[in-house]
């Protein structure tokens, strides 16, 4: 049974179970994690990683959305947990928060360890990836704060994909990253340029050729029978 439950005021804010598991604290999430619902996954990570022993386990199979703002918060949180000599493992996560993952390259750091090794001592080779990889990192940090910035934009634009074309959240969401993908455009370069079709703009012909055809493909996604 969970020990705590929370939940924002916003009828989209996650909802947050947290409970004791041996020497580890598990955090399930259910929801969306959007820059509303960060702070609130920031308090109940903080919290489970004070109260446990060797770290906290995070199941984000029941996430409808995630962003970078949530992203941010848990490498944060990787980050103390590894100076604790805790670690914070995503045990299971539904496709949105999978995709984010795989899309910024984090989610091997979110991977649980190996304890039964042998080799426990880090070689040389080891700590030079090790070097590289909190320098990518710091890299990432830096890109996901630029990101956060770039929010309302971007909440405008997934705002506007949904009305014009009755795509549910996450689904606009995955619009915007294959779009972005495919044209080689910044997400928030294409974001802007969505926003400002409203004003009369029009979106070069590319753009508007993967726009639609990533509208396509959510669309046939959705409408196609789960296998038997």
């Amino acid at each position: 049974m969970s020990e705590t439950m929370s939940a924002l005021q916003s009828p989209y804010a996650p909802e947050i179970g947290v409970w004791p598991d041996g020497d580890r604290m598990t955090v399930v999430v259910r929801g969306e994690l959007d820059l509303e619902g960060a702070p609130e996954l920031e308090r109940a990570l903080r919290e489970a990683l004070g109260r446990s022993v060797g770290g906290v386990d995070l199941d984000l199979s029941g996430v409808e959305f995630c962003d970078c703002s949530a992203l941010n918060i848990m490498l944060g949180l990787r980050h103390r947990a590894l100076r604790e000599g805790k670690t914070l493992v995503v045990r299971s996560a539904g496709p949105m928060a999978e995709r984010l993952l795989t899309l910024t390259g984090t989610l091997s750091l979110f991977a649980a360890v190996d304890e039964d090794a042998d080799d426990i001592h880090p070689s040389s080779s080891d700590e030079t990836e090790d070097e590289s990889m909190l320098q990518d990192l710091r890299i990432e940090v830096v890109q996901l704060r630029r990101a956060m910035q770039t929010r309302p934009t971007i909440d405008l634009a997934r705002g506007i994909l949904m009305a014009s074309f009755g795509l549910k959240a996450e689904d606009a969401w995955t619009v915007l990253v294959m779009a972005s993908q495919n044209t080689n455009t910044k997400l928030h370069h294409l974001a802007r340029g969505l926003v400002a079709t409203v004003e009369g703009e029009a979106l070069s012909e590319p753009v508007q050729k993967q726009v639609s055809a990533a509208v396509a493909k959510v669309t046939c996604e959705r409408a196609e029978p789960p296998p038997p």
